[in-house]
């Protein structure tokens, strides 16, 4: 299967940033690091992947299924929070699908956790190591859960065909603002409806 993952603006340069307790000042900055885990695991999952930026035309290019993921949520904890000696990430991905034509085929949310030890870490290296730690929890539960909870698998017949679709399966992508057809919107194809 090709696929194209298109990488957001906004998922590249994400920093999260926040006070703990009005006492320390926390940096996380995941964007770049997110990136490369995308394209690595994309690349090891299916036979041909392109990586578009935000800039690309999704359009100029050929694939069976397109991949946008988003960071939905984060949060983290620090052990003058949770009273251990664990820093603490949970990380909250969605994963939204297209077809080759640009419908809405699916969207998925993935939750990771990880979890470091203080001992022998200095606060960033411990908060930094649980943030991997839960980006790798992401991509063993994409790995073993992606296909049979997006179906991206049958895009590879070709795209979305909505005579198929049960009636309920429209009425929620309805319900997502999506429309039984959702083109493209991700700063790519714009294509003309007749």
């Amino acid at each position: 299967m090709d696929i194209a993952v298109r990488i957001p603006a906004e998922f590249h340069n994400f920093v999260h940033e926040e006070n703990v307790l009005g006492r320390e000042s926390w940096t996380i900055n995941l964007g770049s690091a997110n990136a490369s885990f995308f394209s690595q695991l994309f690349g090891y999952m299916f036979d041909n992947v392109i990586i578009l930026g935000p800039d690309d035309d999704a359009v100029n290019y050929s694939f069976d299924a397109l991949v946008e993921p988003s960071i939905e949520g984060f949060e983290f904890s620090v052990p003058n929070q949770s009273k251990t000696d664990a820093f603490a990430v949970w990380i909250r991905y969605r994963m939204r699908i297209f077809d080759s034509v640009g419908n809405s085929a699916s969207t998925w949310t993935v939750s990771a956790y990880g979890k470091s030890q203080k001992e022998g870490l200095g606060g960033a290296k411990s908060l930094q190591r649980a943030a991997v730690l839960a980006m790798r929890d992401a991509a063993a539960l994409i790995l073993l859960q992606m296909d049979k909870s997006t179906k991206i698998g049958k895009l590879a017949d070709g795209p979305l065909d909505f005579s198929e679709l049960d009636a309920s399966a429209v009425a929620d992508n309805d319900d997502a603002g999506l429309g039984p057809v959702g083109i493209f919107a991700i700063g790519g194809i714009d294509e003309k409806t007749e």
